[in-house]
């Protein structure tokens, strides 16, 4: 766990009426600030993908105009969390996760080694990115979002996508759709300001409420833990009280919504800290941001839910949680 922090008493009931004032203040803040994401060419954020596959994701995502860095780079999480020897029982292989019938036909030499090796990262990342592009041209001529349109054909097919003239109304095909746009926006460096959460508030209070808790490795706050937590049980049971479900394990939280720069940073964002700071799969501490610097979290074995400073040398990056983020996530990577 993450180096310890202790905070004088008068700084906690300082913190203490600080949050409760953001507790209010953060619903006006959620009204007043601009839009999110949006437009202009996408680049990754910092440390979303780790550090060995950086450079291919950021040179294979934009092969085509259908696909970016930060779209190639949720599909592969989506997949296979970004794991080279995953196989899944259906024999997809990799860390795109290609079937072999699929990697014989589209698998390409990335590294002009020679060989195509579907558990090469050099060869699949590349495929990856060569098939979406495929599958882009198969239907550039249907209406509507190309990106879009892609990813659906992805899922279901091109006919399919031609046959419908878009998307195809299969829920299957639209949820993957959603999903992985949704995703792109956890792999992106945001280009503006994000939209603050409007659940913030809520998450925060129900942190603040549970300050002076004594910290369990893996609890998550129910009767059988005693009502303990650690660092991301502590922040899955406050988001689950505004009605957003979080993954259970802090580098996953992290793709939950969009990545405000430390300046940006809002009450009620998630904030981490890692040993790597290139790799968000390294992550393994979270808490919550309150505001002046400060988060509420679950920090160690033998210390209380507290409040600790975040600008410490592991700060590693912050997430703004959204529900369409959270529910984008997959239930395994």
């Amino acid at each position: 766990m993450r180096k310890a922090w202790i905070v004088a008493g008068a700084a906690v009931a300082a913190g203490l009426s600080f949050v409760m004032l953001l507790v209010v203040g953060v619903y006006i803040v959620a009204g007043n600030l601009a839009n999110g994401v949006g437009g202009g060419a996408k680049t990754l954020a910092k440390g979303a993908v780790p550090a060995a596959y950086q450079t291919l994701v950021q040179k294979w995502g934009n092969m085509c105009p259908a696909i970016n860095p930060a779209l190639l780079a949720a599909q592969l999480y989506q997949e296979s969390g970004f794991n080279p020897k995953a196989q899944s029982p259906a024999a997809a292989q990799g860390i795109a996760q290609f079937i072999p019938g699929t990697w014989a036909t589209h698998g390409v030499d990335g590294d002009g080694d020679g060989d195509r090796d579907v558990w090469d990262p050099n060869d699949a990342i590349p495929s990856a990115a060569s098939y979406d592009c495929k599958l882009a041209s198969y239907v550039k001529d249907v209406p509507g979002d190309p990106t879009k349109n892609m990813l659906a054909s992805y899922n279901a097919g091109a006919y399919a996508v031609i046959k419908y003239g878009g998307v195809p109304p299969y829920k299957e095909t639209q949820n993957y759709v959603k999903t992985i746009t949704t995703l792109e926006e956890s792999f992106a460096a945001p280009v503006n300001r994000v939209d603050p959460s409007k659940q913030a508030a809520g998450a925060i209070y129900y942190a603040q409420k549970k300050l002076g808790t004594p910290y369990l490795w893996g609890g998550e706050g129910t009767a059988e833990d005693g009502g303990r937590f650690d660092c991301s049980g502590l922040t899955q049971a406050a988001y689950e009280t505004v009605g957003i479900t979080l993954p259970r394990v802090a580098n996953d939280q992290y793709n939950a919504g969009p990545h405000p720069e430390r300046g940006e940073l809002l009450p009620g964002d998630l904030v981490f800290f890692s040993d790597d700071l290139t790799n968000s799969r390294a992550i393994r501490h979270v808490g919550i941001y309150v505001g002046g610097g400060y988060m509420i979290d679950a920090p160690r074995t033998g210390a209380v839910i507290r409040f600790d400073p975040i600008d410490t040398p592991d700060y590693f990056g912050a997430t703004r949680v959204t529900e369409d983020g959270a529910k984008a996530l997959p239930t395994a990577v």
